[in-house]
């Protein structure tokens, strides 16, 4: 692998309640070895049909809004046609069309460009399936 292109998987447990990970402090730690100081881009990817990547801030009860928020938007109910796993599990997969499974930020000076509240979370509503795996990629600029 070049030194332009460098990943990692995280192996993030998220229980058996829904959730949103702070990711913030797993992605500044890759970026401190795998940038070394360059700019460029980092893309936050989960490899799963019902967990996403969001940019909000947390810690102020933002993280509590977005998951009743989600609650009201995709109710945990039997409508979904989607019926296997946990009553209204159904939810879980269109959850990605709302709150997808990627995001890319800008890296400069090997550092993540966030803004003053913003944090990289997970968001994991799916009950069913506790561990979670979230692949970070940075790209160097040329």
């Amino acid at each position: 692998m070049s030194a332009a292109f460098t990943t990692r998987v995280l192996n993030i447990s998220s229980g058996s309640a829904e959730r949103v990970v702070d990711l913030t402090g797993d992605c500044e730690g890759f970026l401190r070895e795998a940038a070394d100081g360059r700019d460029g881009l980092l893309n936050i990817f989960v490899p799963h049909a019902t967990a996403g990547i969001a940019i909000i801030e947390t810690g102020a009860g933002s993280d509590d809004d977005l998951l009743a928020a989600l609650h009201t938007l995709l109710p945990a109910d039997d409508r979904w046609q989607h019926r296997h796993g946990s009553p209204g599990h159904g939810r879980d997969h269109v959850l990605p069309a709302f709150v997808p499974p990627h995001a890319t930020l800008p890296v400069i000076d090997g550092r993540l460009e966030l803004g003053t509240w913003q944090s990289v979370c997970l968001v994991d509503t799916n009950k069913d399936n506790p561990q979670r795996k979230v692949r970070l990629t940075f790209l160097a600029g040329a």
